[in-house]
């Protein structure tokens, strides 16, 4: 059985300002033609879907666009679920009235997790569709106490197990933090005051997990595997090679996954030199449309060099003078500063102020407040 597995779209994402729908509607393209091309059994969209709970109305009409033209254009199933960017309420409208066309779609945790199976020559497949939901939701879905989001995938998975047929494969779509797995500067933290990662070890058993949330493609172990992004979504990830994974599952469960590459209208490149030799390159670059973050070596003063900038590459997004870089220690201690979530860095505000650090009771109503916040910001973005 073969599955296209895919994740991170973040439909209507705003980059430096600038919206890339019509360089997601591009790469959708190339992704509906391989949908043709491969006559997979399914599609695994594993989670941020659009990039904020309220998407634009260009992001909405792209994804009916896309999921139209699969579904009922090549007649290809397709799973999708909610992740941390999504609104499980809004992904979620009309599921029950798309699952007889062949759209699942997984926004809101319940008592039972939602599957679907397929079989072909060597018997059944179930996929497990699993929306990324916080500890304090699916507590309420099941009835326990959960205290972390392992704690909560743990108890979801463990009740699928018990379910589960015998002599049945069995896949997962999830959206999780697995510890080991390499981020990037785009990912929104899982969590506010802890952590939101899960071991790899919670999905034992599964005999494909297709994950979202990183951004760069990878696999962990085996059979756990992030599809990684849609697009390049920030510096970090510039050297990234972007895909979808075209999965394998035989008929003892074993795994083969094949990266196939996406062309961006766009691509995202550093490029480091002095203004006038960058400018002066720019005439032979076939890319010159592609965007840019430059790094400028020039010593001296320069008069408005990302106008300058832009006449060579008119997608230029950002740019950086090397000569007003900090020294390496400083550098490194912002770098550290910057990887520290909100709730570390009043918690570090604090102690420096008050000479002491938060007490529990201070502790708990800082991360309520901050997941209030963090709610409302998911809500009004």
């Amino acid at each position: 059985m073969r599955f296209l597995h895919t994740a991170d779209w973040h439909l209507g994402r705003l980059f430096h300002a600038r919206s890339l729908i019509e360089d997601q509607a591009h790469v959708l393209d190339q992704f509906v033609a391989l949908v043709r091309d491969t006559r997979p059994d399914a599609v695994l969209i594993a989670g941020d879907v659009y990039d904020r709970a309220v998407p634009p109305p260009d992001a909405v009409a792209l994804l009916d666009d896309v999921l139209a033209r699969i579904v009922v254009g090549e007649r290809v199933p397709v799973v999708m679920i909610a992740g941390n960017h999504d609104s499980a309420q809004r992904l979620d409208f009309g599921a029950r009235l798309m699952t007889g066309q062949g759209l699942h779609v997984a926004g809101r945790v319940g008592a039972q997790a939602s599957a679907l199976t397929l079989r072909d020559a060597h018997g059944d497949v179930r996929i497990y569709a699993l929306p990324y939901a916080e500890p304090a939701v699916v507590r309420d879905a099941l009835g326990l106490e959960l205290p972390s989001h392992e704690a909560a995938l743990g108890a979801q998975l463990a009740a699928i197990r018990a379910a589960h047929p015998a002599n049945t494969r069995s896949v997962a779509v999830a959206h999780a933090f697995v510890v080991g797995g390499a981020v990037s500067e785009s990912e929104r933290p899982l969590s506010v005051g802890g952590s939101g990662a899960v071991a790899a070890g919670v999905f034992d058993g599964f005999d494909y997990v297709a994950l979202g949330h990183l951004h760069r493609p990878q696999t962990l172990g085996t059979n756990v595997h992030y599809s990684g992004s849609l697009l390049k979504y920030s510096l970090s990830e510039a050297c990234h090679a972007k895909s979808v994974s075209l999965v394998e599952l035989d008929g003892s469960g074993a795994v083969r996954i094949e990266p196939i590459a996406l062309t961006p209208l766009r691509d995202l490149r550093l490029l480091r030199g002095d203004l006038a030799t960058l400018i002066a390159n720019a005439a032979d670059d076939a890319c010159r449309d592609d965007y840019i973050h430059a790094v400028l070596t020039d010593a001296g003063a320069l008069l408005d060099p990302m106008a300058r900038l832009r006449q060579a590459y008119p997608n230029a997004l950002a740019m950086e003078r090397a000569v007003l870089a900090r020294s390496g220690t400083a550098r490194e201690a912002g770098r550290r500063l910057r990887e520290l979530d909100t709730g570390a860095l009043f918690a570090s505000f604090f102690r420096e102020v008050a000479d002491a650090d938060l007490d529990v009771d201070q502790r708990r109503t800082l991360d309520d407040l901050l997941a209030a916040m963090a709610a409302s910001e998911r809500e009004s973005a």
